[in-house]
């Protein structure tokens, strides 16, 4: 059979979202690198397509859609859940339903089964991304039995897709309200007596030299949904030594139905309740496990595992969607706690307790009240967004509450064990999500937090004559730096939109008529931080992928080559004037000539990154002329100066361009002849871009820029980490500074002080 409608995991790898989905394409990818994942098959995004086309669904869905209300969840879920009815009373056309019985008689035989015990998992073709998980937005049915059970599952998990909490989450992460089309993976039920997950960074530091291990015994579901807490292990990443380990009592435990399909629950054995749910050796395992595919993705992973007769099972397995960085001193509460549990959320947050013991009462909770209950599901997610903190009983570091809370940037205390008896409703508390204490009332802090409230405040005050921009990379954060004193934003990114908002290659998109896709979803980010921020310029940085992240992207495999060093390889501008890939640059160009045209934005400028000669600028220059683009008073080009021959051709380049922005990090990397990423010499103090080679580097290219009239700005902290710097730069009459927000307050107040210090104030 070959319809497209079925595939079996030797068939698919990790670049197959298009028709597999984000499960089904790693769950491939790791069957093709030979990691134990049980064997499986994928009822493609094809035969989704094919179910709604039969009955008309793709017709009748589009204008039932249209009467949701985003902000009203009751009215939302009423009109979901006539969708969701429509899809599971619909048949699966004859042909299709023959593949789905064929494919699971020959996934029968090659597990030596007559019935064979399947999970049944939806997998959505923009699910796992780096930037959002879309934790438990669709359904997982285990323990399905049968030709008849298995096609009315799936019918669910396509169903699933039209919950409430999906079309939520979807429109605040920026996908719109419509369905993505969804996959489903069908895979050999894993009989675990015991399970849980796995992190190869450390979800709450940011610590890469860890593995994180959290199981417990039975099926891992209750585990990754939050409904158990369970053991957890910090390892040493290198040594597997345990850092750190939390035992929990394990009183019950969900194995599969003997009898029937589903779970059921069951009792831990006594002796069992309070031992480690894992061996040494296990845990090392699943360290070796962890290390493989970090190794193979190229990026910290969040996996699923399952032990079944002593094996080790890797059942999914996804990129972390947040990263904390590693800071020094954290915001902290004083005082003494009155509850305990696992900082699953960095930050503190505070306000009334609101108890929520059934989902029925989420509509009580109000802006900046405090979440307690038992655990959270993805029903909850409309609610969690405005809260100031959450409180769980029950829940690991990977539980939903702690991956949506860190997400949302919300302060969660999870598997506290009793919060809802302990904590009364009314009462206001102090939830510290980094450290998994809670206290009674509203507890001053030390730390990050009050340090930076008053550095905003004294910030607002002061004036100066050098810019101090904002860097930028999520378009929606940019509501939450509405208070901070930034004159612009002097680097956008649009990296994030691309993997997030389209997750596609361009040249992808071009080649199957879609490219207008791309155009929309970055010019709708775009606009975003435009309107807020408007008078104020926005600078917006044109992709500067190297070509192994593009390769990433669905469908790049075809369009990018394997480069030996991608850092120095095919980026920037050589791309864009490249014939192969100039076709794709015009979508950028089409994306910003449309915020600036058709949305009447026009404080939105661009920059062009890793320029290396003068003439690859004239020609890039020239394509965004030719797309209707004028440089003007309202509209500037500016270069990025990471390469050192655009410090040495300063004058040259300067006839090119209305202004400069320093790339401290490349530029340094660059001069000194030192891979940026190397921890062995960064610690050895090679990396420093207070070298005086750096600085003099910067010197020329400023004398160079201002001898032609053309403004020169820089995107990096080291103007904020070193006071020194921020003054050198001063004193050389740098026009601008773009730093993150965290560091905006502080950099405004270095720079007055270096201009009063050298009578330069505005």
């Amino acid at each position: 059979m070959d319809s497209g409608f079925i595939k079996f995991l030797e068939e698919i790898g990790k670049h197959d979202t298009s028709f597999a989905g984000g499960k089904g394409a790693n769950l491939g990818e790791m069957h093709r690198s030979h990691l134990p994942v049980p064997p499986a098959f994928v009822v493609t995004t094809k035969a989704y397509e094919m179910f709604l086309q039969a009955n008309g669904l793709n017709e009748r869905i589009p204008g039932m859609l249209q009467g949701l209300e985003f902000d009203n969840v009751d009215r939302l879920e009423l009109g979901a859940a006539v969708i969701r009815k429509l899809i599971v009373s619909s048949r699966i056309p004859v042909g299709l339903g023959r593949e789905i019985d064929w494919a699971y008689r020959e996934l029968c035989r090659r597990c030596s089964s007559k019935e064979l015990p399947v999970a049944v998992r939806s997998s959505a073709t923009m699910e796992d991304l780096r930037e959002a998980s879309f934790a438990g937005q669709q359904l997982t049915l285990l323990n399905v039995k049968g030709e008849s059970q298995l096609k009315s599952a799936i019918k669910q998990c396509w169903a699933s897709v039209y919950t409430a909490r999906a079309a939520f989450y979807r429109a605040k992460r920026g996908f719109g309200f419509m369905a993505i089309p969804t996959a489903v993976v069908v895979q050999k039920q894993v009989m675990s007596e015991k399970a849980g997950v796995g992190f190869t960074v450390h979800p709450m530091t940011g610590d890469r030299g860890v593995v994180v291990i959290e199981g417990g015994f039975g099926q891992g579901e209750e585990i990754v949904s939050g409904k158990l807490t369970p053991d957890t292990f910090v390892l040493d990443k290198k040594t597997g030594k345990v850092i750190e380990q939390r035992i929990s009592k394990k009183t019950r435990m969900s194995i599969a139905s003997a009898e029937g399909s589903g779970l059921v629950d069951a009792a831990v054995a006594e002796a069992l309740q309070e031992r480690p749910a894992l061996k040494p050796s296990e845990l090392e395992d699943l360290r070796r496990l962890g290390l493989l595919l970090e190794q193979h993705y190229q990026y910290p992973q969040d996996f699923e595992w399952a032990v079944e007769r002593g094996k080790i099972f890797l059942v999914q397995t996804r990129a972390v969607t947040v990263i904390a960085k590693p800071t020094g001193k954290q915001e902290a509460v004083t005082g003494t706690p009155i509850l305990k549990g696992l900082g699953a959320s960095p930050g503190v947050g505070r306000g009334p307790v609101k108890l929520v013991t059934d989902p029925s009462e989420l509509g009580k909770i109000e802006k900046g009240d405090v979440m307690v209950t038992k655990m959270t599901t993805p029903d909850f997610v409309p609610a969690m967004l405005k809260t100031a903190g959450i409180v769980t009983d029950e829940g690991g570091m990977t539980s939903h509450a702690a991956i949506v809370s860190r997400e949302l940037g919300v302060p969660c205390v999870v598997g506290t064990g009793r919060a809802t008896s302990v904590l009364s409703g009314g009462t206001t508390v102090s939830v510290d999500g980094s450290r998994g204490l809670i206290f009674s009332g509203e507890i001053a802090t030390t730390g990050q937090a009050e340090k930076l409230a008053k550095e905003i405040a004294e910030a607002k005050k002061l004036k100066t004559k050098t810019k101090v921009y904002m860097n930028l990379g999520v378009p929606e954060k940019i509501k939450d730096y509405a208070g901070i004193p930034f004159d612009g934003i002097g680097l956008m990114r649009v990296e994030f939109i691309i993997a997030s908002y389209v997750g596609q290659h361009p040249l992808h998109l071009i080649e199957t008529g879609r490219g207008s896709i791309f155009v929309d979803r970055l010019a709708e980010g775009i606009a975003t931080v435009a309107q807020q921020i408007a008078p104020r310029p926005l600078v917006v940085r044109f992709s500067d992928f190297k070509s192994n992240e593009y390769r990433e992207l669905e469908g790049g495999e075809k369009f990018e080559d394997e480069e030996a060093n991608p850092m120095i390889g095919w980026r920037g501008v050589s791309r864009y004037i490249a014939p192969e890939y100039a076709k794709a640059f015009e979508l950028e160009l089409a994306a910003i000539k449309k915020v600036r045209e058709k949305m009447g934005l026009k404080n939105v400028w661009v920059m062009l990154p890793f320029v290396r000669n003068t003439w690859e600028v004239k020609k890039c220059v020239k394509m965004i002329e030719n797309s209707g683009l004028q440089r003007g008073p309202d509209f500037k080009v500016w270069l990025m100066a990471e390469v050192p021959s655009i410090v040495f051709m300063a004058e040259e380049f300067a006839e090119l361009c209305d202004g400069f922005s320093i790339g401290s990090n490349d530029l340094t990397q660059l001069t000194l002849g030192i891979d940026r990423d190397s921890t062995r010499l960064a610690n050895l103090g090679y990396f420093d871009e207070r070298d005086e080679a750096v600085k003099k580097a910067i010197a020329m290219l400023i004398k160079g820029a201002h001898s032609k009239g053309v403004t020169v700005s820089i995107c990096g902290q080291a103007p904020s980490v070193y006071p020194e710097f921020a003054r050198y730069l001063v004193q050389l009459g740098i026009d601008s500074m773009s730093v993150n927000p965290d560091t905006v307050a502080k950099t405004r107040k270095l720079v007055y002080e270096a201009e009063r210090a050298r009578g330069k104030a505005a």
